[in-house]
């Protein structure tokens, strides 16, 4: 049985249904007699006046649950932060698909009770943590749960750069960029440029080259612990960035090595019980569904 006592609440920062929604949730947790520890985010909603406020850094040490009020996004800023400290995470849905944060508000009572008393199912998902190395110096590094991804900035050009897995030379190519990703995030940027979906479940990384000027360079399935390095060329005259779940970036420059590998340690994401993995799929990709 779980020992969920305190509970770390993060939220988006805007949106429909967002304040009442956080309400209706701290008013069950408060139900419960449950210690809850306000991430810095839901101060627009509340106002000041509301309670006391926490940093992302105290919610990780001492909270033993974290819920996240929003959409993917808002789990995949989260997941960064906590996975470190083994915080399971679970997700109410207020985004559009919600791979990551299938509760919904409606159903929000019954399920967190259930989640609360120890009835959940736990999906352990990897992050992958990159480098960027300027000459000999890595000159920053950061967290994905969803993806990294390589890519032009600015303008519509192409980039050219050098894809390198267990140190071993795989391809040249010329292309709007590559994204390289988790199982979790192959159904996010991956799956808009052609790449497979990946069951969560896989120890597994795919990259997937974005607009490639040559149709033969095709999406490419490794092993979860490969060292993956993109090199971009000596050569290359447009400009380039590497982002990080697509919300936190880096300027690249010529001769810059973005290195990537699995961190060690998965983020702990919590569903309901009876979580059925392809019938999110189901409904979040509309199969079945007749034109």
């Amino acid at each position: 049985m779980p020992d969920f006592q305190t509970i770390g609440v993060i939220t988006k920062q805007s949106g429909p249904q967002l304040a009442d929604t956080l309400q209706a949730l701290l008013d069950l947790l408060a139900s419960r007699g449950l210690r809850v520890l306000l991430d810095e985010s839901t101060t627009p909603l509340l106002g000041k006046g509301a309670g006391e406020t926490f940093s992302r850094e105290v919610l990780a040490r001492e909270a033993d649950l974290a819920i996240v009020v929003g959409g993917d996004g808002t789990l995949l800023n989260a997941g960064r932060t906590l996975a470190d400290a083994g915080v399971p995470v679970l997700g109410i849905n207020l985004g559009r698909l919600g791979f990551l944060v299938d509760v919904s508000p409606e159903e929000m009572g019954s399920r967190l009770a259930e989640i609360l008393d120890g009835h959940y199912v736990e999906a352990p998902r990897f992050l992958l943590e990159a480098e960027v190395w300027r000459d000999e110096t890595c000159i920053g590094q950061s967290l994905a749960l969803n993806d990294v991804v390589v890519h032009v900035r600015e303008v519509v050009r192409m980039i050219e750069f050098d894809t390198f897995i267990d140190g071993q030379f795989v391809n040249t190519q010329r292309a709007d960029g590559m994204v390289v990703s988790t199982p979790t995030g192959s159904t996010a940027y991956a799956l808009s440029g052609g790449g497979p979906i990946l069951h969560p479940g896989l120890d597994a990384i795919v990259l997937v080259p974005i607009c490639p000027h040559t149709l033969s360079h095709r999406p490419i399935v490794v092993q979860g612990d490969s060292h993956i390095e993109v090199h971009i060329c000596a050569h290359n005259k447009d400009p380039a960035q590497v982002s990080f779940d697509g919300q936190a970036g880096m300027d690249l420059e010529p001769r810059d090595r973005i290195v990537i590998r699995r961190k060690q340690g998965p983020l702990r994401l919590l569903h309901p019980r009876g979580y059925d993995y392809f019938h999110i799929l189901r409904a979040k990709l509309r199969w079945g569904e007749q034109p």
